[in-house]
Formats: structure tokens, C-alpha cells, sequence
């Protein structure tokens, strides 16, 4: 009996129909092998090898030699052009036409001088459409470019993802034909394609499933591939099957296009410019053919760079930006690393991106976008309100080693009480496909179910760009309002958010950082890196506090707005979350170097330029200028410069934000305020440093054996214990080599041990007392080290040079307290928080390895011991062992991290009471903050002159620098940013000798607060601050007397 039902079986029935679409399988007969019918090869084929990356009008100009389909290109980042000729055949004519090519590489097609659509197979890009129906009238020859970058998708790595590139890879070009396009086979291979999924998805236990399979099966029945006019038939049972409604109670999915491209990572800064135009360009075709298609974009850089190197393309984007289909997100100028990054960095990084989106698409961003960052700082929702941002968005704690994160959708609470709403697309992804399996995850996977019905879904090819396919946006049209399935809307980041905040009364909340329990070998990896990161927020800090002086002291004087946000945007790039971090390939590196360079040498131009404004027409001595950066008097010792390049030490005192004259030679000054630094080496070896403040005992391998708060005597090591212990790790993680230090690290740790005998005496006191030592770390790398008191000085500093050839090894620095307290605190943005020194939960034990900025403490009722440091962030503090993480040594992806010579300092503070009474802050403010000793061309000033104090020591003035360019004439007015440092309510005095008009509070954009207005007294303001709030401060100055 023909057609009679047949009994099914389940699996039988589901690969019968996997076969009819299988790329692999029977394409002879089935249906994939119909997806493309007639098809010829290009008329005509040329290329030209090049290792630079052209421009096209260069490109098109060079040389073509002959090409064929199988040849070979390469080597590794070099770019191959092809000159396409194309003749499409006259019987073609009504039919779709695509140009079909496959080569490795990443490939983007030009037409008519534009770049067109990226072609890559990682990318699912492997055709190009000529036109969706050839007309009678429509051009039959057309010669097209097709630029191939030798690199994939994710880079070039050797043998594995992220392995160090291989410079010899070579590269292969497979197809390169016409050929006629089904699209009713296309949409054919959609709806089976879904209904397998569904099938699977819903398990043999459901009748939607089975539905769906017997659906899929019938549709085989009926649908001959040889045979076109069957296909209507297959295609109603296909419809029928999705037009069943879902309830209303479904889950909504807000499907959003979306390309994460990595600013830089497995392949240099210069490659991503071209990635963001393969990606980009397909994205802008997607939008001109299906009107509902939103894509968003994050990190202004990018998009700077493609104003520069592509403006056509870039005008599209602000065309589809006005209509609602580009959205710009993230409001940040690269989405950052989310820990290492300064305070005022950060603040910056949204500066600069919400300008740059002002300025080019007319607004600025209302959700910040980190999807891919290693952990989340306490202060980013503070950060967040005042640029303007209530939500955020991330997924990376789904890759968390140990606990689950609890939540998909919550509050998150600052630091400070600040809080912002945020979504972790629940799919644990940002590059989805459009898969049945993912649409299904993303609604079982929500851990907050009956709280929120509303889920992200961000799909498009990510990390090496690519971005969404036309195949992609189809699944997801289908799937629209499905029964069995949650319902599913193209939709924009405004309208998740808003669809989240409308039903947010059940949401829990979140409080303090968002901790990423992997990847913290990332605080250490690539030293120099931090090093450079650490010194040039110093630079750029003491520049424009200098260049606002001179403007406020100076007629003459230009504020170099523009160079300044030049060197700041190079800053701001390095802080990208695979550069800073050392997570990135030696080519990456190096640029990261050079950018620092570059900054330092301006930086320091700068310097001098502002200190001589700021000392025109001063009557004096010829020549130096003693500087200080940071709000308060320090006398400090300091290495002044001499004819000849030698040093000589003085005690100088430098008022607060000001500067001061070179002080008298020593032989004339009177005698010291403070006791001399007293240096006594003991017939054992051992070397004592004692400044009637602190007294330091190193042993004949110069191990601290003693470290006494000499007013009270306290001890600050442990008993029976001995501090800076060198201590060497096995340190081989699981995968991500750069990346990650596993716990069982811990496992392997073996002390150093010196040869006595090698401490010496090193400056004999008086202002300055040192001891050094030299240490083998292992036959292959070495220390020596300069352990330095200087008078006055609550704390020890440790200058250490190490030359470091070691593969798989961590190198830390240990100090065993004499100290007991269940948590330690560390400095963050802005502030500081406590974490726990022991391991009771997996929650404590999967910090085991933390970031700090300049300082962490452990403090017990009345004592404490900070260890604080000039360029490093990894550290840990177990039960009462201080521990500062110095250098690693991955292979992958870049076999030369850490390997060299490095230079560090650290320093160790005992002190009586807390930390914030004692003056830690100030003390980590002190060591990254030098006084400067600036050569100026003309006559010094003869007297000390201070800018800015504040009264509360609580209370930091963090920046002082020009107002960004406002509507008023801004050119004379400053900002001030200070923020709350001590955990405290507390209200304080700002004091200014600068000639102000007005002082109104402002946001962290500087867009002023209409009530903010502060009443000027005796040159004074009142501000009244909260725990850890940062508050800013737009000063408009007098206008300058003619």
C-alpha cells in the first residue's frame, strides 16, 4: 500500500534526514548537493605577493602575474591580491549568481574601489553574490579585487590556536568559480536543519519533538532536490510546523548582532584595522538586505580606524547608525582590561569612547559592553553612573574554574553603594550561531528563572571578527514565535535592557568585584608591559598637572590638549584586555613597547616645556626645578643631577601640587631634622639600617630577619621567619599558557637559597643607607638587589634588578608577618577592598592568586605591615604571609614573555594603628610618584609655591587637567578629580592659589551639574565626601590680565 504511515524509528528517522543535508554524505542525490547548480570557472585570474598591508588604489596599481585555482601563497602576515575577471554566461540570465571562493587566509572582496564582504571559511563567508536575479540589461563582464591576509581567523599559531605564530605558514587557494545559486534549496536546508535541532533539542520525552522529526521526514517524502517544482510542498509542511504559536509566557530572546574582534591578540594591531573592515562591510550588506538586522559594535578605536582607512565604509556605518541598525555600544575607547587599568585610566577609556560616539553617531553609549575581560573591578559601577551608564553587559565569569556564578541577571553594587543592572547572556557565549541547541540553552542555562523572562543571544562569528552570516539571521527569522520554543526577536541592547529594567523588582544584588576565578596569571605575565602601563599613568598624571599650572600661571602658555589625548589614546589601546594583560603574541608586544616609548619620550618633552612656562620671568638660580605631583608636603631625599651625568643626594621639602627651589649643598644646609640613617655591618655579615624610624636586619644573604617600628619597638616579621625570601615555582597551567597559574602551582614552591657572604654596604648613610646583595636564582637567571633606607622614611625599599631566562617558572617574594587577621586589604580603582587570608570556602581558595595596585596590608588591632610596589599586580596574602608576584615565563602565545632583563622596586612599611592613620596610602602614592628634579633652561624660582591641598588626608586629589573643549570657552578651565580614599564620611577643604572664577561639580564626562554650583571662600572650597566616592571638579579660572 503506497504512502501508507510506517511505524518510525527515532534514530533511523533522524540521520535519514541529517543525510538529506549533509555536506559530507550523498550529494550526489540529496538536497545540500543541489544548494548550487551550473557554475564556470573566472575568465580570468591574477595576483601580486606583498608584505606590507596596501591601501587598494596602491594595491590595484602593482604588478599581476598569472593565477590558477591551487596555488600556493604566503608566507605568514603577508597579503596576497587577487584581480578577479568574471563573464557570466548568457543563460544565466533570472538566476542568483554568487562568485564562489575558498583559500585560506582572510579574504575581503572589492567592487568598484569599496570593499564589499568578507570571504573567509572559519567565517562561513565562502560566496559572494553578483546579483540576486540577472537582468537582461545588467553588465555581464565585471573584473573584481579579492585582498587575502595571510592569517586566519584567530591568528597563525603553530600547531595549536594559541601557540606562537608560525612565520613559514603557507596558504592555499581551492575555488574560485561562478556559480548559480538555489535560494529555495538555501531555505529548504534552514527549516530541516532547524527541525533536527528541535528534535534534539526536546528529547525523545517530548511531542514537539517528535512533531518536528516526523515534520522534517515528510518533507523528505515529498521534496525530490532533482526536481524544484516539489519543493513548494516541503516548504508548506516546514511552515505549517512554525507558524504554531508559542504561550504567552515564553521566553523572549533578543537576538543582536554582534562580532567581537580583539583590538589586538594572536595577531598585530595593523591586522585588526583590516579585520574590522572584513567584518564590518558584511555586516552592512546583512543590514541593507533584512531591515530588522541590528548589529552592535563596541570600542571607539576601531571605528577611529576605520574613519581613517576606510571612509566610505565608515559613512555607511553612521547612514545605518541613523536608522537604528548600527548601535554603537560600550562607550569605552577599547573594551579595557578590567582589573589593571588605573582609576583615572578607566574614567578615560569613557572619555574618550562616549566623545568619539558623540561626536561621529550623535550619541553617546547607555550600556557598557566587556563581554571578554578577566575580572571586574568593585569601582566600574561608580565608573559606569558617572559617564553616563545605568547597564552593563559581560559573559566571561561563565568561564570561572571553580564556582558557578549564581546569577544571569542582577544589581551589581560598587564600592561605593553605586549600582548598575547587568545581563550575562545566559547562552555563556557572545559569538552564537543560531543554532535550536543555543536558542534552548540560553533558556534552561538562566539561573534566574522566575525573576527575569528576558535574555540576550548575541550571534556572529567572534574574537578574530567575522560576525554574523545571511544563514545565521534566517535560523533566527524562522524561530520567531515557535511552540516548544522560547519566542525570538531581533532586537537592539536598548530594547533587552528596557525589557529587563521594566521587570526588575525580583532581581537580587550583587555586591563588590566581580572576581574571574581563571587567567590570573594575567597580573604578571609580560613584566615590562605593567611596567610601562604603571609608569606612563605616571607620565600622563605629572603632564597635565604641570601644563595646568602653566596655564593658570601663564599667558603665553598652550595646554597640549592635543598631543596629550594622542598619548593618552595610545595608553588607553595598551590597556586592551589581551595586551596589558601580556595574553598576546611577540609582535603585539613590541608595538606595545614602542607605544610606550613613544609616550615616555613626548610625555617627558612635555615636561620640560611646562616647567619652563611655569618659571618664565621667575628671577633665581639657573637650571633645576624640584617638583611634586601629588597634594601634600613631602620631604624626601633625592638624587640631583650634576655637570659630568653624576648624582648628588639632598633633603629637599616640596610643598603640595607645587614646586620648590634646589636647596642649599648638604655642607650648607643645618643640621637634619630627623635623625641620619645609621649603617652597622656585623662581623657575621648581616647589615643593620636604622633611620629612628624603622630598623631593617638583613642577613649575610640579604633575607630580612628583622623589621622593628622603632618608637614602640614592635616587630614586624614572624617569629622564627625570615622576609624577602625569594621563592620559584613550577608553573605549568592546563591550556591557556599566558593566561592562567593553577592552583597546584602552590604545590611546587621551593625557597631560594643565597650564599652568604655576598651582602655588602652599599651608600654608608647619613640621607641615604643601602646594603646589596647579588643571588643566583637558577644556573640560568640572577638577582641583585639594593635594599635602601633613606632618612625620614617610614618605609624599606628593595631596588631589584633581575636577568630572567627560565621557561615555566614564577618567581614571587615572600614576607612572613608577625600579624593575624582573617582578611588583607588591597588597593583597587579609587580605593581599596578586603579579602580573605584564609581558604574556608571554595570561594576564598579560588583566590589564591589576586591583583593589587600599589599596595596590600595586613592589619591587626594597632599594628600592620604594607608591602607596596612601583610596577606590579599579582599578589596573594595567606594566613600571615605577604606574598608579591615578580615575574612568569609562558611559552604561548608569545615564547619570549618575561624573558630579559627587568627592574622593579618594592618596598615594605610596618606601622602602628590602621593603614589609613599610618599613611600607607600616601606612602604607595610616594613611591609611584617621585619628586622631580625637571633642568630648565632659564633662572628657577627662588621660593616654593603650591597650586592645590586638601585638608583631610582622607581625601585624594587624584587629576588635575585642562576641561575637554565645552561650549563655553573651556580653554581656561580645569578639572579636578578626587575621590574619598579611607572607606569614610568625611568632609574636607580643597585649597587653590590659582586665580579662580567659578568651581561647579561636574560628572566623570565633565558635563556640569546644574545644582553643583560651590561657593568660593578664602580661596577655599568645602566638598563632603562618601566612602570611596570620586567626585570631579570643573574650576573656571580668571580670565588672564592683558
Amino acid at each position: 500500500m503506497a504512502g501508507a504511515p510506517a511505524l518510525k524509528h527515532w534514530r533511523t528517522t533522524l540521520e535519514r534526514v541529517e543525510k538529506f543535508v549533509s555536506p559530507l554524505y550523498f550529494t550526489d542525490c540529496n538536497l545540500r548537493g543541489r544548494l548550487f547548480g551550473e557554475s564556470c570557472p573566472v575568465a580570468a585570474l591574477s595576483s601580486f605577493l606583498t608584505p606590507e598591508r596596501l591601501p587598494y588604489q596602491e594595491a590595484v596599481l602593482q604588478d599581476f602575474s598569472p593565477a590558477q585555482v591551487g596555488d600556493s601563497f604566503g608566507p605568514t602576515w603577508w597579503t596576497c591580491w587577487f584581480r578577479v575577471e568574471l563573464t557570466i554566461p548568457e543563460a544565466w540570465v533570472g538566476q542568483e549568481v554568487h562568485l564562489c571562493w575558498q583559500s585560506d587566509g582572510e579574504g575581503l572582496v572589492w567592487r568598484d574601489g569599496e570593499p564589499v564582504q568578507g570571504l573567509t571559511k572559519e567565517g562561513e563567508k565562502t560566496s559572494y553574490i553578483l546579483t540576486d536575479r540577472l537582468g537582461e540589461g545588467d553588465p555581464r563582464s565585471l573584473t573584481l579585487y579579492v585582498e587575502v591576509a595571510c592569517n586566519g581567523l584567530l591568528g597563525a599559531g603553530k600547531g595549536s590556536m594559541i601557540a606562537a605564530p608560525d612565520p613559514e605558514k603557507t596558504f592555499q587557494l581551492s575555488r574560485a568559480e561562478l556559480a548559480v545559486f538555489h535560494r529555495d534549496v538555501h531555505k529548504l536546508l534552514v527549516d530541516l536543519e532547524l527541525l533536527l535541532g528541535i528534535a534534539k533539542g526536546l528529547g525523545e520525552d517530548n511531542q514537539r519533538s517528535f512533531q518536528a522529526l516526523y515534520t522534517a521526514n515528510q518533507m523528505v517524502n515529498v521534496c525530490d532536490p532533482a526536481r524544484p517544482e516539489t519543493f513548494p510542498v516541503a516548504q508548506a509542511l516546514a511552515s505549517k510546523f512554525f507558524g504554531q504559536r508559542g504561550g504567552e509566557s515564553q521566553h523572549t530572546i533578543h537576538a543582536i548582532g554582534h562580532c567581537h574582534i580583539d583590538t589586538a591578540w594572536l595577531w598585530p594591531f595593523k591586522e585588526t584595522i583590516r579585520k574590522c573592515a572584513r567584518s564590518w562591510v558584511t555586516a552592512v550588506q546583512l543590514m541593507e538586505q533584512n531591515p530588522e538586522f541590528i548589529f552592535a559594535c563596541s570600542q571607539a578605536q576601531q571605528l577611529e580606524w576605520v574613519k581613517s582607512h576606510y571612509p566610505g565604509l565608515h559613512a555607511q556605518l553612521q547612514e545605518f547608525a541613523c536608522r537604528g541598525q548600527f548601535v554603537p555600544v560600550g562607550g569605552t575607547w577599547v573594551e579595557m582590561d578590567g582589573n589593571l587599568p588605573s582609576g583615572e585610566a578607566m574614567v578615560r577609556q569613557f572619555l574618550q569612547g562616549q566623545n568619539f560616539f558623540l561626536q561621529e553617531f550623535g550619541k553617546m553609549c547607555t550600556e557598557f559592553w566587556l563581554p571578554d575581560t578577566f575580572g571586574y573591578s568593585a569601582q566600574l559601577p561608580q565608573i559606569m553612573r558617572g559617564c553616563g551608564i545605568r547597564h552593563f553587559l559581560t559573559q566571561k565569569l561563565s568561564w570561572n574554574l571553580v564556582n558557578s556564578f549564581p546569577h544571569h541577571t542582577f544589581f551589581w553594587e560598587g564600592l561605593d553603594g553605586s549600582h548598575v543592572l547587568v545581563h550575562f547572556p545566559p547562552g555563556d557565549s557572545y559569538g552564537m550561531q543560531g543554532n535550536v541547541d543555543e536558542v534552548l540553552k540560553t533558556v534552561t542555562n538562566n539561573r534566574d528563572k522566575g525573576r527575569t523572562n528576558h535574555s540576550a543571544f548575541l550571534f556572529g562569528f567572534g574574537d578574530g571578527g567575522g560576525g554574523p552570516t545571511q544563514t545565521m539571521l534566517d535560523r533566527l527569522t524562522r524561530l520567531r514565535d515557535t511552540d516548544g520554543l522560547p519566542r525570538v526577536q531581533l532586537s537592539s541592547p536598548k530594547q533587552l535592557f528596557s525589557a529587563l529594567e521594566s521587570d526588575s523588582g525580583q532581581l537580587c544584588t550583587w555586591v563588590g568585584e566581580l572576581f574571574l576565578e581563571l587567567h590570573n596569571g594575567t597580573y604578571t605575565t609580560h613584566a615590562q608591559i605593567k611596567k610601562g602601563n604603571r609608569e606612563c599613568e605616571r607620565i600622563l598624571h605629572d603632564v597635565e598637572l604641570l601644563s595646568s599650572l602653566a596655564l593658570a600661571r601663564s599667558t603665553q602658555f598652550l595646554y597640549p590638549a592635543a598631543q596629550l589625548q594622542h598619548l593618552w589614546r595610545l595608553l588607553l589601546l595598551n590597556q586592551f584586555h589581551d595586551v596589558v594583560t601580556g595574553s598576546c603574541i611577540q609582535l603585539v608586544a613590541e608595538d606595545a613597547m614602542c607605544h610606550y616609548a613613544d609616550i615616555r619620550s613626548h610625555g617627558n618633552a612635555l615636561l620640560s616645556t611646562a616647567a619652563t612656562a611655569l618659571c618664565a620671568g621667575e628671577p633665581g638660580p639657573e637650571g633645576l626645578l624640584i617638583v611634586n605631583t601629588l597634594p601634600w608636603k613631602r620631604t624626601e631625599v633625592l638624587a640631583l643631577p650634576k655637570p659630568g651625568g653624576a648624582h648628588s643626594l639632598a633633603l629637599v621639602t616640596v610643598p603640595s601640587m607645587g614646586y620648590a627651589p634646589v636647596p642649599a649643598p648638604i655642607s650648607l644646609q643645618p643640621l637634619l631634622p630627623q635623625q641620619p640613617v645609621f649603617v652597622v655591618q656585623e662581623t657575621d655579615g648581616s647589615v643593620t639600617l636604622d633611620n629612628g624610624i624603622i630598623r631593617v636586619r638583613l642577613d649575610p644573604t640579604g633575607r630580612l630577619t628583622s623589621l622593628v617600628l622603632v618608637a614602640s619597638g614592635r616587630e614586624a616579621i614572624a617569629e622564627g621567619a625570615v622576609g624577602n625570601q625569594f621563592v620559584l615555582f613550577d608553573d605549568v597551567p592546563l591550556y591557556w599558557d599566558a593566561w592562567d597559574v593553577m592552583d597546584y602551582h602552590l604545590e611546587t614552591r621551593k625557597p631560594v637559597l643565597g650564599q652568604a657572604g655576598t651582602l655588602a654596604v652599599g651608600t654608608e648613610g647619613g640621607l641615604r643607607g643601602s646594603a646589596w646583595f647579588l643571588l643566583q636564582l637558577t644556573p640560568n637567571s640572577r638577582l641583585s638587589q639594593e635594599v635602601v633606607l633613606d632618612v625620614g622614611c617610614p618605609y624599606v625599599r628593595f631596588h631589584t634588578e633581575v636577568h630572567w631566562h627560565e621557561a615555566h617558572k614564577f618567581l614571587k617574594v615572600e614576607f612572613p608577618a608577625r600579624v593575624r587577621c582573617p582578611q588583607a586589604t588591597y588597593e583597587i580603582q579609587f580605593g581599596h577592598l578586603q579579602r580573605p587570608t584564609h581558604y574556608n570556602t571554595s570561594w576564598d581558595w579560588a583566590r589564591f592568586e589576586v591583583w593589587a595596585h600599589r599596595w596590600v596590608d595586613l592589619s591587626e588591632h594597632g599594628f600592620g605591615l604594607a608591602l607596596l610596589n612601583d610596577c606590579k599586580y599579582g599578589a596573594s596574602v595567606r594566613g600571615s604571609v605577604l606574598s608579591l608576584s615578580l615575574l612568569r615565563a609562558p611559552k604561548a602565545p608569545d615564547a619570549t614573555a618575561d624573558v630579559g632583563r627587568h627592574e622593579f622596586t618594592y618596598a615594605l612599611m610596618p606601622h602602628k594603628g590602621s593603614f589609613q592613620d599610618a599613611g600607607v596610602i600616601r606612602a604607595a602614592y610616594s613611591l609611584n610618584f617621585p619628586l622631580l628634579a625637571l633642568p630648565v633652561p632659564g633662572p628657577a624660582p627662588a621660593t616654593s609655591w603650591s597650586a592645590f591641598s586638601v585638608s583631610s588626608p582622607a581625601v585624594m586629589l587624584e587629576t588635575v587637567k585642562q576641561a575637554e573643549t565645552g561650549p563655553e570657552s573651556q580653554s581656561r578651565a580645569l578639572v579636578l578629580r578626587l575621590y574619598e580614599a579611607h572607606g569614610s564620611h568625611v568632609d574636607s577643604w580643597l585649597h587653590t592659589s590659582l586665580p579662580v572664577q567659578e568651581a561647579i561639580l561636574c560628572d566623570l564626562l565633565e558635563r556640569r551639574d546644574p545644582a553643583g554650583h560651590l561657593p568660593l571662600q578664602d580661596n577655599r572650597l568645602k566638598l563632603t565626601f562618601s566612602p570611596f566616592q570620586v567626585q570631579s571638579l570643573l574650576l573656571v579660572l580668571q580670565p588672564p590680565e592683558n
